[in-house]
């Protein structure tokens, strides 16, 4: 979202979580071997993209066994302290294991030590642990702070993806939200407003806990941090918002409640979880993401809505060892918690890009310093391209005033990536100034309207597994033919699908009919 959080938050501004850039290009600790996955028929291979682990600086790692089991995670985890590193979170579920380290050769060293029970090894992220290693973590090296990077100013225009917030009065606001006249939300809302069964975990960067339009819709038992090195953090506090209200934003859209101030949200009855994603720096990075799906397959949610893409990399390459390993665990944990019944939205991203039709990258990694890389289409955004996830694009008014609608100019594309379309440009909800309201563009911001669609089917249809809930969103979307063309963005396809709207725009009344 950003350009930071443009390109990762997606939604609102490219601007709260995205990454930053890339730290060293030193080959030194790059654990260079070879990747599981490959290129093959995708492209060219993509080009290298060394992660440098000097020693006595605390790295983060992600490990995956070759089978989910506690047996082989154990094994893992005695694996990464014979090589000097410390175990920060296991998950056996999905045979992952979070580790830092101060070890340059600590890659080569832990594959040697697990064999074959190890299937892949990666670093999460270009830079030092900034957060440091969690409490109740014993580590040699202590605490581990390192550098902290302030989050890049959100660039500010009506539709260029930005971030940036326009204060508007709090005032009962219902009649403006023009987004939920489009995709018929207005009219689900005479038939439900969605089931207090219903869960949706928010994966941002927290929700205001003091909103009037949203504390009573906040499930604070299920709500968790797991910014803090990817460990879950339950204190009372953590999973609020500290240095972004994107996650407010997005909350509003999703399920501001009908309570006669404000705005009202897609699904207004239903309970949200404030599952926090977004570190303070604005990245979210692998071993976050991992943590934020597990913990919503474990606490029963039926939805989630991802308005971000995950840290440094805004493609992930299988041909590189360490993407590959990111990408895995992330995968895993997506694929697991879909098995526990939770449906996926995600945002497609706020790059102008065509994601079926992928040739180079000039922004990863956005932690440290930037590489212009050659990518393939084997190369993903995630989570958004990850089997199962609802890759949702973003819409403005066009002409201004009416119900019509084009593809908003920042958003990606891609003929069979995207699935729906839905408002994104311009949107009005909740924020954390002055417990007050706001405008924010993004895919960021049309995503929410899509995971607040999705918590009204699962009201009205609470047996629906994950795949059947995506099929029928699918289905009911209502056809859009390419229409007005971006220059530089061809529109390719036909009216039932086509690279801009995917199936269709999003239609919460066919949804709840």
């Amino acid at each position: 979202m950003p350009q930071r959080f443009n390109r990762r938050l997606r939604a609102a501004t490219l601007t709260v979580a995205t990454g930053l850039t890339l730290a060293g290009l030193s080959v030194t600790g790059s654990g260079a071997l070879a990747a599981p996955g490959g290129a093959a028929g995708d492209g060219p291979p993509s080009t290298p993209v060394p992660i440098s682990t000097p020693d006595g600086v605390v790295s983060a790692y992600v490990l995956n066994a070759t089978h989910a089991n506690p047996g082989q995670t154990r094994l893992l985890e005695r694996a990464v302290e014979r090589s000097g590193g410390v175990v920060v979170q296991t998950w056996p579920q999905i045979g992952v294991v979070v580790a830092h380290s101060d070890r340059a050769a600590f890659r080569a060293d832990v594959r040697a030590a697990a064999g074959k029970v190890l299937e892949s090894v990666g670093a999460t992220r270009t830079v030092p642990v900034t957060e440091g290693t969690p409490d109740g973590v014993q580590a040699p090296w202590g605490p581990g702070k390192g550098q902290v990077r302030k989050q890049a100013a959100a660039d500010q225009g009506d539709d260029t993806g930005s971030e940036a917030t326009v204060a508007v009065a709090p005032d009962p606001r219902e009649a403006e939200q023009w987004d939920m006249q489009m995709i018929k939300a207005d009219q689900a809302h005479a038939i439900t407003d969605g089931s207090r069964d219903v869960l949706v975990g928010v994966l941002d960067s927290g929700i205001d806990p003091d909103h009037p339009d949203l504390d009573d819709n906040i499930d604070v038992a299920s709500s968790v941090n797991c910014s803090d090195a990817g460990r879950p953090d339950t204190s009372a506090t953590g999973w609020h918002p500290t240095t972004s209200d994107h996650g407010t934003h997005v909350a509003g859209t999703i399920a501001a409640e009908r309570n006669g101030e404000g705005i009202v949200g897609v699904a207004p009855n239903v309970r949200m979880a404030s599952v926090k994603v977004v570190n303070d720096d604005g990245f979210i990075y692998p071993e976050y993401a991992v943590c934020g799906f597990v913990w919503a397959g474990q606490h029963g949610m039926d939805v989630t809505n991802n308005s971000y893409y995950v840290d440094p990399f805004m493609f992930y390459c299988e041909d590189q060892p360490d993407q590959y390993a990111a990408k895995e665990a992330v995968r895993r944990a997506v694929d697991w918690s879909t098995d526990q019944g939770v449906v996926h939205a995600a945002a497609a991203g706020n790059a102008s890009y065509d994601l079926a039709n992928k040739t180079t990258d000039t922004t990863s990694p956005d932690d440290g310093t930037t590489v212009n890389r050659v990518i393939n289409n084997a190369c993903q955004d995630i989570p958004t391209e990850l089997d199962g996830v609802v890759t949702v694009s973003s819409l403005q008014r066009f002409p201004a005033g009416t119900m019509e609608n084009r593809l908003s100019g920042f958003s990606n594309r891609g003929l069979g990536v995207i699935d729906v379309a839905a408002p994104g440009s311009a949107i009005l909800s909740t924020v954390v100034k002055d417990n007050g309201y706001g405008l924010k563009n993004g895919t960021s911001m049309a995503s929410p309207h899509v995971a607040g669609v999705l918590a009204l089917m699962r009201s009205v249809h609470p047996d629906w597994t994950p795949e059947q809930t995506v099929a029928k969103l699918r289905e009911q979307a209502d056809d859009h033919p390419c229409g007005t063309t971006t220059a530089g963005a061809p529109c390719v396809g036909t009216p039932e699908e086509n690279s801009y709207y995917g199936e269709g725009v999003v239609d919460a009344l066919d949804a709840v009919s």
